[in-house]
């Protein structure tokens, strides 16, 4: 077995699964905290031409992010399929809160996800979650996948990507070229960041643009930075990353939409420039990002902002991939469901901001996870 190397930050979800994977197939491997060491920064550079996280290297080979099937061919994961009474896609509050309530009922339980947390993991500081005065995304998390664990639900570290029909149960495929069956299926696959869609993004992404600040904002310490949006995500995102980096420029489309709160901590801090109304017009560099080009959008003149990074926090897509076209999707991409989690498929139920519920909070999420478990047990006894 060659030597394993992990190069990750302390905060990072994806880094936690990409351990988490190893650990579970017995591999021994090397953590490097990028976040906390400069040299160690920089050695990730050299290996992968990276400056964000996680890499994993495994002798000659350099794994970008968590990438289940790449891991799982380099350590031979053994495939199988399975059935089960219920299957979840996704592991975020919706994903785990509807797993305790399944197994809980004495169902057999599979989660599939590549990311244990969701979105929640995201946030900084969690202040509206009942029973915390505040809390960050990362630490809630922790205790749903505690209870979740605690209860003896299985976990596929994967992507789903087509659910089927067939007969009377579900086909479930992933990424990772695995498949399993099941009698109900529960979709709680959250929503991703989206993207700022400038040219020459996809070439920078990793050399300096970032959609996960918890991830990658450890290494970008006493350097300048930028960060697109005007919500909660993108001022919380600001506040923090003003605590390490030398300067944060916040660039905002319109009007800041951000809580009341956010807003007046944002005026303490000295080191945040907001440029407003402006957009993301451009970025500049050659092997790793130097800059960010910004049109204001009234006037329309550019100009150059000189940035080692770029966090993009403008909102977050549906995750229906697996399920586009099987179940009833509204006009914003959504999974349409009634006030019971059901789908326009009888058998798939869908829980949390994946689907057209209006309100996208964590709280809500966990609610409608346990309305979702509790809707699938009573279809599975119905037949």
């Amino acid at each position: 077995m060659p030597e394993v190397k992990v190069y990750s930050t302390k905060q990072c979800p994806y880094c936690r699964m990409v351990k988490a994977f190893l650990e579970k197939h017995g591999i021994e491997y090397e953590n490097i905290d990028v976040g906390e060491d400069e040299e160690a920064a920089r050695e990730l550079f050299r290996v992968s031409k990276q400056l964000g996280v996680p890499v994993t290297v495994v002798g000659e080979d350099v794994v970008v992010g968590f990438d289940a099937p790449r891991l799982n061919a380099l350590f031979g994961t053994e495939k199988k399929e399975e059935l089960y009474d219920i299957v979840i896609l996704g592991a975020g509050p919706a994903g785990l809160t509807a797993g305790v309530y399944t197994t809980r009922k004495l169902l057999s339980t599979l989660i599939i996800t590549e990311n244990i947390g969701g979105q929640a993991m995201e946030s900084w500081a969690v202040e509206n979650y009942m029973g915390y005065r505040v809390v960050s995304g990362e630490d809630l998390m922790a205790k749903f996948e505690e209870q979740a664990r605690g209860l003896n639900v299985s976990l596929e570290l994967d992507r789903a990507i087509g659910v089927r029909r067939e007969d009377s149960t579900f086909v479930v495929t992933t990424y990772g070229d695995r498949t399993f069956r099941a009698r109900s299926v529960i979709v709680a696959t959250g929503r991703s960041p989206r993207r700022l869609g400038v040219e020459g993004e996809e070439r920078f992404w990793g050399r300096g643009v970032s959609v996960c600040s918890t991830c990658d904002g450890p290494l970008f310490r006493g350097k300048d930075v930028a960060v697109v949006g005007g919500g909660n995500s993108a001022v919380t995102t600001t506040l923090e990353m003003a605590k390490i980096a030398r300067t944060v420029h916040l660039i905002v489309r319109s009007a800041l939409k951000a809580d009341a709160v956010y807003l007046d901590l944002l005026k303490t801090k000295e080191n945040v420039a907001v440029h407003r109304p402006y957009v993301v017009s451009g970025l500049v560099g050659e092997t790793v990002l130097t800059g960010v080009k910004i049109r204001q959008k009234e006037t329309g003149a550019e100009e150059e902002i000189a940035v080692d990074g770029v966090f993009a926090e403008i909102g977050h897509e549906p995750n229906i991939g697996a399920v586009q076209d099987l179940v009833r999707i509204n006009t914003g991409s959504e999974i349409v469901v009634d006030e019971n989690c059901c789908t326009s498929v009888p058998g798939i139920f869908a829980a949390g901001d994946v689907t057209s519920v209006h309100g996208k909070q964590i709280i809500i999420a966990a609610g409608e996870g346990a309305k979702a478990a509790l809707e699938a047990h009573a279809y599975l006894l119905s037949r």
